[in-house]
C-alpha cells in the first residue's frame, strides 16, 4: 500500500489530530493573555482587529477597547494595547523590546528593503539612527529653517495670487467667493518642504499648484491598498518571494509613487557623483549629512525616500487638524490672532514681505504654543498601533501603582487617542479643544500633561527623528497663515473627507474661504 493510500485510510484519525492540535494551540494562546479583558473573539481570532483596520476605524476601536477594558487590553490572540503613558514610555525605553515584524514589515516601501521606520532589528536600527539623526536635528542641516521659510513664502504667495475671496462690505457688491482645498495646498507645502530640506530640491508643487506627476494621488492609493491588504491579512504579499517584486512601486514607473522614487534616486545619484568630483558645493542639507555619516548606495536612497514619505503626511495632518479646530472656535481664533498682532506691533517679527517669523521667536509666544500642543493632543497625527514584541521572559509594568505581568511571546501596541484624551490626566473636558488648559496653575498636573503630550512624537530609541522639523513647520505656518489671512470653513456640515490608513490620515476636500486681513 502506498503512502497516499495509507493517508486516505487514516484520514479521520489524522483530521482529529490536526483539529486537536489546533484547539490546544488556540487555547494556549487564549490562556496566555486570559487575565486581560478585550472584545469578544479577540482571544481566538484576528478578525475583529483586521476588520477595524480594513474599515479605517482602528484608532476609534482602540480607544473604545481601552475605555471599556482598561489601560492594558487584548485586541488579538497574541496582541495587547495600552493607553497608559507610563507603560508606553517604559516599553519604548527598556532593553529587550523590539518592533513587531507583522506590523513594521508591512510599512516597507521597497521590496525586501528596510528603512529607519520599518527596521525591526534593534541593533541595525540603532546604528542607522546614529547615522541619520544629525541631519534631521538641524545641527548639520544649516539650510533647514531658510528652506522652510522659502516654501512658506511660496504658500502665502499662492494664496494671495489665486485664492483670496472678496466678500461684500459696507453694502457693496464685493467680489467672487473662492473656495480653496486647504488639505491639498497643505500637502503641497509639506512635500515641498521635506523635499527641499531632504534633497536640496523642492518638488515644486506650490509653484505649479498641482499634484506633480500624481505623487500625492498615487501615495494615497498605495496607503489605501496597504490598509486593505492588512485588513484582509494579506500584507505579506508585498514582500512575498517573486510576487512581491511586481506588486510594489518601482523607480522606473513613469507616474505615481514609483516616479517619486525614481526622481528621489536620481537626485541622490547626482549628489553622490557631485561629491565624488568635489562639486557638491559645500551643501549642508539632510542628504549631505547622511553622506558624511557613511550612508551609501541603496541605504542612502532608502533613507532619503523615507524622509520624503514620513516628513509630509504626518505634519500635513497636524496642520490641517489644528487649523480646523481653530476655525471652529471663535475664542481661540481671536486670542491667537491677538497674540500674533501684538508680536508684529512690538517688532518681534519682520514686516510684511521682509521675512518669516523665526522658530526661536515663535517658541516664545505662549498662546501659539498652547494651540500647537492642544492640536497635537486632540488630534494625534499618527495613530499607528506601533506594536513591540515583549521580551521572551516577560516583563512586569506598573499600572496605577499595581504590578502587572506581560508574558513573553506576545506584542503590545498603544492607543494614541485614548492616551491623549485621558480624563485622568486632562480632566473631564479632555475631548474638547481648549488650549487654555496649558496654562494650568497646578505645576504637578501641568508636568503630567506635558509628559503625556511629549509622547506624540514617540519616546526613547524610537522617537520620531523629524520632530524638530515638524515643530518648526507648525510654529511658522500657523503664525504666518493667521497673520495675513482670515479663514472660514466652506462646508461646516462636512469640513473634510478623512480616512485612517495604517495610522496615517488621508485627508481631502477641506474647502475653506480665505480673505486678506
Amino acid at each position: 500500500m502506498g503512502l497516499f493510500e495509507s493517508l486516505i485510510e487514516q484520514k479521520w484519525p489524522l483530521l482529529a489530530t490536526v483539529v486537536a492540535l489546533y484547539v490546544v494551540h488556540t487555547l494556549r494562546q487564549y490562556c496566555r493573555l486570559c487575565q486581560f479583558g478585550g472584545p469578544w473573539g479577540t482571544g481566538f481570532s484576528k478578525i475583529p482587529h483586521n476588520y477595524n483596520t480594513f474599515t479605517g476605524e482602528a484608532h476609534e476601536w482602540y480607544r473604545d477597547v481601552s475605555e471599556k477594558y482598561g489601560p492594558i487590553a487584548r485586541v488579538g490572540p497574541t496582541s495587547l494595547i495600552t493607553s497608559n503613558a507610563e507603560v508606553w514610555a517604559h516599553i519604548n525605553t527598556k532593553p529587550g523590546y523590539k518592533r513587531s515584524t507583522w506590523y513594521f514589515e508591512a510599512c516597507r516601501v521597497e521590496y525586501h528593503r528596510d528603512h529607519i521606520f520599518s527596521q525591526t532589528n534593534t541593533k541595525l536600527h540603532d546604528e542607522r539612527r546614529k547615522q541619520i539623526a544629525p541631519g534631521y536635528s538641524g545641527r548639520e542641516n544649516h539650510e533647514l529653517e531658510s528652506s522652510i521659510d522659502a516654501r512658506l513664502t511660496e504658500f502665502v504667495t499662492l494664496i494671495r495670487s489665486k485664492y483670496l475671496s472678496h466678500p461684500a462690505t459696507g453694502g457693496g457688491g464685493g467680489g467672487p467667493i473662492i473656495a480653496m482645498d486647504l488639505a491639498k495646498k497643505i500637502q503641497f507645502f509639506t512635500l515641498d518642504v521635506i523635499s527641499a530640506v531632504g534633497t536640496g530640491r523642492a518638488l515644486g508643487m506650490l509653484r505649479a499648484d498641482t499634484d506633480v506627476d500624481r505623487y500625492i494621488r498615487s501615495s494615497e492609493e498605495g496607503l489605501r491598498l496597504v490598509t486593505a491588504l492588512s485588513g484582509l491579512g494579506l500584507a505579506w504579499l508585498a514582500q512575498a518571494p517573486v510576487l512581491g517584486r511586481f506588486l510594489g512601486p518601482k523607480p522606473t514607473d513613469k507616474a505615481g509613487f514609483g516616479a517619486l522614487m525614481g526622481a528621489c534616486f536620481r537626485v541622490v545619484d547626482e549628489r553622490v557623483r557631485g561629491v565624488g568630483k568635489g562639486g557638491d558645493g559645500g551643501r549642508r542639507d539632510m542628504l549631505a549629512s547622511f553622506i558624511r555619516h557613511g550612508l551609501e548606495d541603496r541605504d542612502l536612497k532608502s533613507e532619503v525616500l523615507e524622509t520624503l514619505i514620513a516628513g509630509s503626511d504626518t505634519t500635513a495632518a497636524a496642520l490641517r487638524a489644528t487649523m480646523l479646530y481653530v476655525m471652529g472656535s471663535k475664542r481661540v481664533y481671536v486670542r491667537l490672532q491677538e497674540e500674533i498682532d501684538e508680536a508684529v506691533r512690538e517688532g518681534k517679527v519682520a514686516k510684511d514681505g521682509e521675512g518669516v517669523i523665526s522658530f526661536a521667536v515663535a517658541k516664545q509666544l505662549p498662546y501659539l504654543q498652547a494651540v500647537i500642543k492642544e492640536g497635537l493632543r486632540v488630534f494625534p497625527p499618527v495613530r499607528n498601533i506601533l506594536p513591540k514584541d515583549i521580551p521572551a521572559g516577560g516583563d512586569t509594568v506598573m499600572v496605577d501603582g499595581k504590578p502587572m505581568f506581560l508574558p513573553g511571546g506576545v506584542d503590545i501596541g498603544y492607543s494614541a487617542l485614548a492616551m491623549h484624551r485621558d480624563k485622568k490626566v486632562y480632566g473631564e473636558d479632555a475631548d474638547l479643544f481648549r488650549p487654555e488648559r496649558w496654562f494650568e496653575q497646578d505645576r504637578d498636573k501641568l508636568a503630567a500633561m506635558q509628559k503625556v503630550n511629549d509622547l506624540t512624537f514617540g519616546h526613547g530609541r524610537w522617537q520620531c527623528l523629524g520632530k524638530n522639523v515638524a515643530q518648526m513647520e507648525l510654529n511658522k505656518t500657523f503664525f504666518e497663515l493667521f497673520r495675513y489671512f482670515d479663514w472660514a470653513i466652506a462646508h461646516p456640515d462636512k469640513p473634510w473627507d478623512i480616512m485612517n490608513t495604517m495610522g496615517i490620515f488621508v485627508i481631502n476636500d477641506m474647502w475653506v474661504q480665505v480673505t486678506a486681513r
